[in-house]
């Protein structure tokens, strides 16, 4: 694993909360962190059927656009009745004129699990890839599951995306029924921050 011995970091983000969330974690290790927003930088068509290969997209595009070390996430839910869907295209599900709509997407997975007759428990499991990709082209990918299962109807007001459906295994309360801190004890997303940072920052 390459360390990361520089005091720049660019997240290939436009979402704020996202990139929110990776300043609280860097800037005490002092570490300043941009985004591809505040650089002006263009989203990369997301063109590959995996979350590793989405995620490399993001960080290579923005480290050469910037000669910057960049890091991206992809991150979606997995459905084992659905054959693992809907996987990397877990943000179309939810994509309308109108911007996304998650209680769509949730109203449309359950339809389809109804559809396939699949027996419950209904398996899934949140995926977060991490790619951090120097400008030179090397990269390093770190990857963070949250294994569970979808419950319908959905339960809580809280967290966003496919939360209020997804009860990780070993508890009874979903995502969104869950406190912000109890979930990123749990969530894919922190796991896969907690072995990035373990290979690549400490």
């Amino acid at each position: 694993m390459r360390r990361f011995d520089g005091k720049t970091l660019l997240i290939a983000t436009h979402n704020a909360g996202k990139l929110e969330e990776f300043r609280q974690i860097m800037t005490p290790l002092g570490i300043t962190v941009t985004s591809a927003a505040e650089h002006g930088l263009p989203e990369p068509d997301e063109t590959e059927s995996t979350f590793i290969g989405n995620a490399r997209i993001k960080a290579h595009a923005a480290a050469k656009a910037t000669g910057l070390p960049a890091l991206a996430d992809d991150s979606g839910l997995e459905v084992m009745a659905l054959d693992g869907a809907p996987g990397v295209y877990t943000a179309d599900w939810a994509e309308t004129p109108n911007g996304r709509d998650f209680i769509m997407a949730m109203e449309k997975t359950h339809a389809k699990l109804i559809e396939a007759a699949a027996p419950q428990p209904w398996q899934a499991r949140f995926c977060c890839t991490l790619a951090l990709a120097w400008p030179d082209g090397h990269d390093e990918i770190i990857e963070g599951h949250a294994n569970g299962q979808l419950v319908w109807p959905r339960r809580g007001q809280d967290g966003h995306g496919y939360d209020p459906m997804f009860q990780p295994d070993g508890h009874d309360r979903t995502f969104a029924e869950m406190t912000a801190d109890e979930k990123n004890a749990l969530s894919h997303r922190g796991a896969a921050i907690a072995a990035l940072m373990k290979a690549c920052f400490t």
